[in-house]
């Protein structure tokens, strides 16, 4: 049997928090976890529509971001864009 070559397999502590919030449109179901691994960005995922994306200030900024990375349209994007901007 061959040996699995591992890039990395580290174990750290997170904080993870879960919110829900309903906007215009839709409802988030998130879980965003803090970890030190991602250069201080948070992992936000989507529970209901099975997306995930490692968030920082700049990716807040970046036209399109969420758009792409949670398949939202403008509208949805903006009210999510502003929740994170609190929390982020």
């Amino acid at each position: 049997m061959n040996e699995r070559f591992f890039l990395y397999d580290d174990t750290e502590s997170t904080r993870t928090r879960f919110v829900s919030f309903v906007g215009e449109n839709q409802r988030f179901d998130l879980a965003i976890v803090q970890t030190s691994r991602h250069y201080g960005k948070h992992l936000v995922l989507d529970m209901q529509g099975n997306r995930f994306a490692i968030i920082g200030h700049d990716d807040l900024e970046e036209e399109g971001y969420l758009e792409f990375a949670f398949q939202l349209n403008e509208e949805d994007a903006a009210e999510l864009r502003s929740f994170l901007s609190e929390i982020v």
